[in-house]
């Protein structure tokens, strides 16, 4: 019996697909990174599940690749080495809202509007906004962030408890219900953000807020980079309530306009949000004029309005969306990188001579309360040069990152597009890395060739 038949008599014909369509769908994430195809595709119901196809995989050596939606920009779920694609996308059961313990328990399926739709029930919400709506077990796995990072904080520090199907089939969970804990090693640091190369996340614990009294979105208009970052620090500096605080390159602002229909001044831009109750609010928006015009901010302005704030974070999420729609057959390709944020100015200035000086159409948008940018660019993947100058761009922005003591992701991950910076970055603490991998995958069947070492092409 081949392995494929021992799936379908653990799972069901059902839930074994090695349709062409299938697989296609299976052998792409969002990122422009060459596409392959899975051998097949699984889709299991529950963790039991999961640890019988992980049994058949470590008896056959066959590798496992995980999939959410993917939404993923860095070649996560490729199989390049092939084997088994893990879809949870049936896995997508909200199972029990705690909402005096302000958790939630949830499949790794769930997206994250579908999450906070249920939470919305019980005055709640979950707050990392990557912009895609991706799964819950996606973003756990990259560790993904967001806009909204500034205030609550990255997927890494939402997740209270994982459970898990390690390599050998085995389940086990990182964490607890408990607020903190001082016993045993921090497993659920290690697991979110180890890309599927450590594990299949079958349910997750995690921390949910009360849905703010009151939200007030604003725009800020800045005469340059610089001027714009320094506002940025004073109000994080002055302890003001501050939510999300997005930065806009004006060539961004550009194709926001053309695409979303807006006049906003083609400068660099500010998006920032507030939460919190009235009073409060009403004092730190005041407190934040004042910052703003002291940094010479050419143009303010406060929406209250829920159809006005909605519409100003859609022109902010489409991003990416104008930019493809002014440069049509064209792949995007969007990388990001992490500074401190007092080399934050510098890194986009130096993006943007880089994207000028090797021929790029984009744009440039940055986390900029937690030194987090990303570059937007087009590029035609059937050109070889054009690809070329697109990983020279790669290299520099990062080359600058790590000179000045940043990372060369802050939210992508590592995938396949960032492991040749790994050993710069982390130096020797990459050999406890893959000294941990191995102890774990010692076959190395999990998500083979992400995050430590290229793998071979099947």
């Amino acid at each position: 019996m081949n392995y494929l038949e021992e799936l379908k008599g653990i799972l069901g014909p059902e839930q074994v697909s090695v349709n062409e369509a299938v697989l296609d769908r299976h052998s792409r994430d969002e990122s422009y990174h060459e596409p392959v195809k899975p051998d097949a595709v699984v889709f299991p119901l529950n963790a039991e599940e999961v640890r019988r196809v992980m049994k058949v995989a470590s008896k056959h050596g066959i590798p496992i690749v995980p999939f959410g939606l993917g939404t993923s920009l860095e070649g996560h779920v490729i199989p390049y080495s092939g084997g088994i694609s893990v879809d949870f996308s049936l896995m997508n059961q909200v199972i029990e809202v705690l909402p005096e313990d302000f958790l939630v328990k949830v499949q790794p399926g769930v997206t994250r509007s579908q999450l906070n739709q249920e939470l919305k029930k019980h005055g709640l919400f979950f707050s990392v906004d990557p912009g895609a709506d991706a799964t819950l077990g996606g973003m756990a796995a990259t560790n993904a962030s967001g806009t909204t990072s500034v205030r609550y904080g990255v997927m890494r520090d939402q997740v209270r408890d994982l459970e898990v199907v390690l390599a050998d089939g085995s389940i086990i969970h990182t964490g607890s219900l408990a607020v903190k804990s001082s016993s045993g090693y921090n497993l659920n640091g290690l697991f979110v953000g180890s890309e599927g190369t450590l594990g299949c996340f079958t349910e997750l614990t995690l921390q949910v807020y009360g849905i703010p009294e009151m939200i007030v979105a604003a725009r800020a208009s800045f005469e340059t980079i610089n001027q714009a970052v320094d506002a940025v620090v004073s109000i994080l500096s002055a302890g003001i309530q501050i939510a999300r605080i997005e930065l806009v390159d004006g060539q961004s602002v550009a194709h926001v306009n053309a695409y979303s229909e807006t006049d906003y001044s083609e400068t660099p831009t500010l998006f920032l949000e507030f939460h919190g109750n009235e009073a409060g609010l009403d004092q730190d928006i005041e407190f934040a004029k004042e910052i703003l015009t002291d940094h010479e901010c050419q143009e303010f302005k406060f929406e209250k309005d829920v159809r006005a704030r909605n519409l100003l974070w859609d022109a902010r999420h489409n991003l990416a969306y104008a930019v493809m729609r002014a440069s049509p057959g064209k792949k995007m390709m969007v990388t990001d990188v992490c500074l401190p944020i007092s080399q934050l100015a510098n890194g986009i200035k130096s993006a943007q001579e880089g994207m000028h000086e090797l021929g790029f159409e984009g744009g440039i948008v940055g986390h900029v309360g937690d030194g987090n940018y990303h570059a937007i660019l087009m590029i035609d993947v059937d050109d070889p040069d054009e690809v070329a100058r697109a990983e020279k761009f790669n290299e520099r922005i990062v080359a600058f990152a790590l000179s000045r003591g940043g990372s060369c992701t802050g939210e992508h991950g590592v995938g396949v597009g960032k492991i040749k910076y790994q050993q710069q970055e982390h130096g020797d603490s990459l050999h406890v890395m893959k000294a941990l991998k191995k102890a774990l995958d010692p076959q190395n069947l999990l998500n083979p060739g992400k995050l430590l070492q290229a793998a071979e092409r099947k």
